[in-house]
């Protein structure tokens, strides 16, 4: 073997990137990254600059033999890679915030990675990534591709259905920060607590919860119920759901839950920002100008705390954890995005779900579920439905499947709101969609 890793990441210059640094940073005894490669496009060169100096900083700081590499070049950085991360968004964050504004303007729930927000992100994205894989086949044919990209359940499932990548994984940030949750309010060590995480990306559910391999889920849904709280997230409005609910329902809700069973709360909250000229992209916006004025002083040399009121929190936990266990060969347990492969019941083998897994040196395995709670049961076909809608939609640029998806998905009233929001997103994005666009002129 050669000596150390290589590590790609596309997006490199994103302000999350000094969490996965110091992810790798506190695992230098266990995983050999010698050689760590941001990418980005000539539009991000400024931010890759001051990402990539502080990233150097960081590794000095820590005696750390990481050698930090920046290149506008995505080809020429791919040759070689052991591991290909991705953390991209197409159209910045200003295309977020038309996804997030536009739905509101129709009385629909905007959101980047739900409803119509998150549809649009992941027509923007898909072709995109699509094209990332056709360069890791062809350049680094053995890489890992760990993608946290968002909507990443369905850019998993693109890239397992349309590229020719096998070594594919979805990763998000929503099941560590929950177990992290359910620890800090039950006041013990984050290791006695696991979740058996199953279900769709930001659509999961925890199963079952154990402290020190005691089921707790009762005791847990008890103690929230009665006004304790998991640690919220930072893009996810807070609520609170009735005891006799919660009871009923039995497993651990993540915070995206909110925006289905508690629909009316989350879009009256979400219009009342609008009408404030307020909308999580513009928060973002500053966020990321604060946190760049910070990575530019030349005296920081770790990853400020002030990164995790970004979304991003314990990004690096997740991610650089997977890449340790799978160059371990650990065989740990760990929630990923990936095939079915008959771990859930009544959903197709073929298609992603986000479920706790065994990580080998092979990728994940998928533990076996069997049928979901009839209570949960539902809604996760529904999502389904949409995400695999809306991927074929993405790849063939199918404007009407467009309208069909979004006017299936649980935030959508009716089939004539779906077209009035299809419509103002694609002529949003036009410049990054022009086969939707193309299509439905066509019309």
């Amino acid at each position: 073997m050669k000596n150390g890793l290589k590590v790609v990441t596309i997006g490199g210059g994103s302000s999350y990137t000094p969490e996965l640094v110091d992810g790798f940073i506190k695992r230098a005894g266990s995983l050999p990254v010698r050689e760590l490669v941001l990418v980005d496009i000539p539009d991000g060169e400024e931010k890759l600059r001051i990402v990539g100096a502080l990233a150097r900083r960081m590794t000095s700081r820590a005696g750390v033999d990481i050698e930090i590499k920046l290149s506008l070049d995505r080809r020429d950085a791919l040759r070689g890679a052991d591991f290909v991360t991705t953390q991209l968004r197409v159209g910045q964050l200003r295309a977020r915030e038309l996804d997030e504004s536009i739905p509101l303007k129709h009385g629909v729930l905007g959101q980047e990675t739900n409803g119509a927000g998150g549809m649009f992100k992941a027509f923007r994205t898909i072709p995109v990534m699509l094209d990332i894989a056709e360069d890791i086949r062809e350049l680094c044919p053995d890489a890992w591709l760990i993608n946290f990209t968002n909507p990443s359940g369905m850019v998993t499932e693109a890239l397992f259905r349309y590229s020719p990548l096998e070594k594919v994984i979805g990763l998000c940030n929503g099941p560590i920060h929950l177990e992290r949750g359910v620890a800090k309010l039950l006041g013990v060590a984050q290791e006695r607590v696991k979740i058996f995480f199953a279900g769709l990306n930001h659509m999961v559910f925890g199963l079952s919860v154990t402290l020190d391999g005691e089921t707790i889920n009762g005791r847990l849904i008890e103690e929230i119920t009665s006004g304790k709280r998991t640690e919220p997230m930072k893009n996810v409005t807070d609520v609170s759901y009735c005891p006799e609910f919660y009871r009923s329902l039995g497993v651990l809700m993540c915070p995206y839950h909110n925006y289905y069973f508690k629909k009316d709360q989350m879009l009256a909250e979400a219009l009342r920002q609008f009408n404030e000229g307020r909308i999580r992209a513009r928060e973002v916006m500053r966020l990321e100008s604060e946190l760049f004025d910070m990575y530019r002083d030349e005296s920081l040399d770790v990853k400020p705390e002030a990164l995790e009121s970004r979304g991003g929190a314990y990004y690096s936990d997740a991610a650089c954890r997977l890449i340790e266990s799978i160059h371990l060969d650990r065989r740990d347990i760990q929630p990923v995005d990936t095939r079915n492969n008959g771990a859930i019941a009544g959903i197709d083998d073929d298609s992603v779900v986000e479920i706790s897994s065994v990580i080998t040196k092979n990728g994940p395995v998928p533990l076996n579920v069997g049928k979901l709670p009839i209570a949960v049961n539902g809604i996760v076909q529904q999502i389904k439905t949409f995400e695999r809608l809306t991927v074929e939609a993405a790849v063939d640029g199918d404007y009407e499947k467009a309208i069909l998806a979004l006017t299936l998905n649980p935030l959508t009233p009716s089939d004539e709101v779906a077209k009035r929001v299809v419509d103002e997103l694609l002529d949003a994005h036009r410049e990054y969609l022009p086969k939707m666009a193309c299509n439905k002129d066509k019309l």
